[in-house]
């Protein structure tokens, strides 16, 4: 399992996925899920992948290896949106190849990506692209997607997220977000790889991998939690009238 998040802003982007696998508790281990395509000036690309790791890596290899090709890749394409539907199709593609035989032995062959960027010319977009390879767009009233392990970290996003949230209020809020999942999935877990884009800039404003131990974000995470431990400690009793 993974966790993965997407948020859109006025302002621009952020993005994180955690680097934790596992097939089986004795089998644990760490890859980056995270592809960045950059060339600053023209066009930022960032896929966070969830699901079956070999499907993701033969996906993002495909994209990799098509790139440097004449016919339509991530380099040439002049919108996020079919960028969206180019890895749609190379998601059916590899499915197609690998699925079958991963069935026969039992094994999930779902995967899923979260695709968010801005080409020069274009607004900054996010989509959410699913294991069928179809995908929806985020939206000012919807302004996040997420993969994987969700349910832990959604609370966290519905109370904070808004479209016009700044973006290191989101990038912390995100980071909370993967502090609650991860202490309730032992199956998430870091390194946490977090991007953030600035509208328009069609270069990436900060990219950092948060390890164990951390500093920052174990004084986040520490600070949170007393935070949350003071706050019910004010809530009134209740009391009620039979």
């Amino acid at each position: 399992m993974t966790y993965c998040v997407g948020v859109i802003l006025e302002s621009g982007l952020v993005l994180a996925s955690d680097s934790r696998t596992n097939a089986g508790v004795d089998q644990i281990g760490n890859f980056r899920k995270m592809a960045v395509f950059e060339r600053p000036g023209d066009r930022v690309i960032v896929m966070l992948s969830s699901g079956n790791l070999a499907l993701t890596q033969g996906v993002v290899a495909l994209l990799e290896q098509r790139a440097q090709m004449h016919q339509q890749n991530i380099w040439n394409t002049a919108s996020i949106y079919d960028i969206a539907y180019l890895v749609g199709e190379t998601l059916r593609e590899v499915q197609k190849r690998d699925g079958p035989y991963l069935l026969q032995h039992n094994i999930d062959a779902s995967a899923g990506f979260i695709l968010g960027g801005q080409i020069y010319g274009e607004r900054h977009r996010l989509f959410n692209i699913y294991a069928e390879g179809n995908f929806i767009e985020a939206t000012q009233d919807t302004p996040y997607c997420q993969n994987g392990e969700i349910k832990y970290g959604k609370p966290m996003l519905d109370r904070v997220i808004t479209y016009s949230t700044g973006l290191m209020e989101a990038a912390k809020c995100v980071l909370i977000s993967f502090d609650s999942t991860m202490r309730s999935n032992i199956s998430v877990g870091p390194p946490i790889d977090l991007l953030c884009y600035e509208r328009d800039s069609l270069k990436v404003a900060l990219q950092r991998r948060l390890g164990d131990h951390d500093s920052y974000f174990d004084n986040m995470r520490e600070q949170w939690g007393a935070g949350l431990k003071r706050l019910f400690s004010e809530l009134p009793d209740p009391h009620w009238n039979i």
